[in-house]
């Protein structure tokens, strides 16, 4: 694709678009596109991320030490046993190959460290947004005991 026709793809695109976010006011049908109700995290949906990140995390520690495949037992597998043999040959595929693998095995590190992360941030969230959610509903209740609405406490703020 052509610089020029790049610009003008993102010429037309920036012209057809709408606002579509207005932060100033509630429709007065008071909509706001949430069905009339206020934030909602779905603990399940917290958790079921967290989840597929640790799955995600147990498919790829498996699945993609190239360094170990081939070993059968977790130690010096068939690619790097082969980059061996070719160095010792003089071969600079050797030295070549046992740059891929090393490069390879520091980025299924860093996607092992990120699904760790996702994870355990996730349970985190989910246990932390449960904290806030009992706190919040602690203090803010109408006076029939119910919880105080989004639109309620945007009356406060007026």
């Amino acid at each position: 694709m052509a610089w020029d026709e790049w610009e003008q793809l993102k010429a037309r695109a920036a012209g057809q678009r709408e606002t579509r976010t207005r932060i100033d006011h509630v429709p007065p049908d008071g909509g706001g596109g949430g069905g009339g109700a206020d934030l909602v995290v779905h603990q399940d949906d917290l958790g079921e991320v967290g989840r597929e990140a640790n799955i995600l995390y147990d498919d790829v520690k498996d699945q993609a030490d190239i360094a170990a495949a081939g070993s059968g037992n977790g130690s010096t597998g068939s690619t790097m046993q082969a980059a061996a043999a070719l160095k010792s040959h003089g071969f600079q595929t050797g030295s070549a190959l046992e740059t891929t693998v090393a490069m390879w095995t520091s980025q299924v590190e860093a996607v092992l460290q990120a699904c760790a992360h996702i994870s355990d941030h996730l349970d985190f969230t989910r246990k932390r947004h449960a904290e806030d959610d009992a706190k919040i509903g602690a203090v803010l209740r109408g006076r029939d005991g119910s919880a105080t609405s989004v639109s309620q406490l945007d009356e406060y703020f007026k």
